[in-house]
């Protein structure tokens, strides 16, 4: 199948590794030119090369999601680097584990710009591009704690449902624009915020991090935790014009670990 994606322009936050760069690697395979961010200018140089030396055409830059100005600029530097912006992969590292009241005003602010505030910003720079360009496709990766709240993750819980309503909403308003807004929830896929998350859980249970590690597969249906490629390849799709009457859905990519009907 064709996606469609040969000389997309592709914004991609979060890429130095883990989901980021599965999802920047997979729509680079089918011909989009990306442009990656991460907060560390040497990690996300390094995926970058990573990308070019597969032949690629792609940059990377140091952006803290968390700062509006450094998301301006890195979408500035896209639109002259490549003369507009097509598609978007809105993504950010996860916040600190811990329940509710566990954490005071400043953890709570730093989560919103962490997950929401970054996704508004991101939005926001590069829709006047899309628009001019005659549509676009925006993919937002939130958790499954937006449909079955994860102990211990109070703050990705409860930002995560704001990130997932806004992009529903924007999925209306930016219709008539033939602009498409989804959202892609990540099961256990095998990353390094998956594996820092095991961790916590065998210190929690007084177990080995691989047994922590077996239990949480055995919750799920496939009996293993995703690869990120699996992961990047969907998001790929729904980026793409293959998807092309898809917006405001939600799909899972977590070998069938949650139960919801919706």
């Amino acid at each position: 199948m064709d996606l469609g994606l040969k000389g997309k322009v592709a914004m991609v936050s979060g890429a130095s590794r883990g989901l980021g760069f599965a999802v920047a690697e997979a729509l680079a395979r089918e011909g989009a030119t990306v442009a990656i961010s991460s907060s560390s200018k040497e990690a996300i140089d390094a995926a970058a090369k990573r990308l070019s030396s597969a032949g690629a055409t792609a940059i990377g830059t140091a952006v803290d999601v968390r700062k509006g100005d450094q998301i301006a600029a890195w979408t500035t530097e896209t639109i002259e680097r490549f003369g507009g912006v097509d598609l978007l992969f809105a993504n950010a590292g996860g916040p600190p584990a811990g329940t509710t009241l566990s954490f005071d005003d400043a953890a709570w602010q730093n989560a919103v710009d962490l997950l929401l505030f970054s996704t508004i910003r991101m939005i926001r720079a590069a829709v006047p591009s899309m628009k001019s360009r005659g549509g676009g496709s925006i993919l937002v990766t939130t958790s499954s704690s937006v449909k079955e709240p994860i102990p211990n993750l109070a703050l990705s819980t409860v930002v995560r449902a704001g990130v997932s309503a806004l992009a529903k909403t924007l999925s209306l308003e930016l219709a008539p624009d033939r602009i498409r807004v989804n959202q892609i929830i990540p099961g256990r896929i095998d990353t390094d915020r998956v594996r820092h998350l095991d961790r916590i859980a065998a210190e929690k249970q007084q177990i080995s991090e691989d047994q922590a590690k077996a239990r949480s597969m055995a919750a799920i249906p496939f009996g293993r935790y995703g690869e990120p490629p699996e992961y990047g390849r969907v998001a790929a799709f729904m980026l793409s014009e293959a998807a092309g009457y898809m917006t405001g859905a939600t799909v899972q990519v977590d070998g069938g670990a949650m139960r919801s009907v919706l």
